[in-house]
């Protein structure tokens, strides 16, 4: 079989990322949540272009997860990333994280879930390109949101990597 010149599989990743970009900007545009919506989203905190407190950044040294729920101001959504104001410990912060350091995003409403692996940066890797290839899994919806799952429940769903359907030269 020929050389994939169309690159299928960053075709499908950034199909992926782009539910997530509409998703937020509906949310952006009226500016609240439809229904019971709500979104669990992970990032890597040292990826480019990734722009939190340094007090986050110490605490959440290679990654950490979001809820946009009820408490969230002046969503906005670019094509590259969003912007969100978020309280952590009464502290008002605002975000910018880049789709491509996104490694998962969650609605527990309706059990809808994406991952993406995306590669941990070293330090001194910072000009390094993310690449990342989705998987998509379906999780068991924690019973309340104190019960956010860990990373061994969110494995307990059926995933699908594309890489299984690549052809091999």
């Amino acid at each position: 079989m020929g050389q994939d010149h169309i690159r299928y599989d960053i075709l499908a990743q950034d199909a992926l990322r782009g539910v997530i970009r509409k998703v937020l900007s509906e949310v952006a545009a009226t500016g609240r949540l439809p229904g019971d919506h709500h979104f669990f989203i992970t990032f890597l905190t040292g990826a480019p272009g990734v722009r939190i407190s340094p007090h986050l950044k110490a605490k959440y040294a290679e990654q950490m997860t979001i809820v946009i729920q009820h408490q969230f101001w002046d969503l906005k959504v670019h094509d590259t990333h969003f912007e969100v104001g978020l309280s952590f410990s009464d502290t008002p912060e605002r975000l910018s994280i880049p789709f491509n350091a996104i490694r998962g995003f969650y609605d527990p409403s309706v059990n809808f879930e994406l991952e993406f692996e995306v590669p941990l940066i070293e330090e001194d890797d910072q000009s390094a390109e993310i690449t990342a290839y989705p998987v998509e899994a379906v999780a068991a919806k924690p019973e309340t949101e104190d019960e956010a799952k860990s990373d061994e429940e969110k494995k307990q769903g059926s995933v699908v990597s594309l890489d299984s359907f690549r052809k091999k030269h």
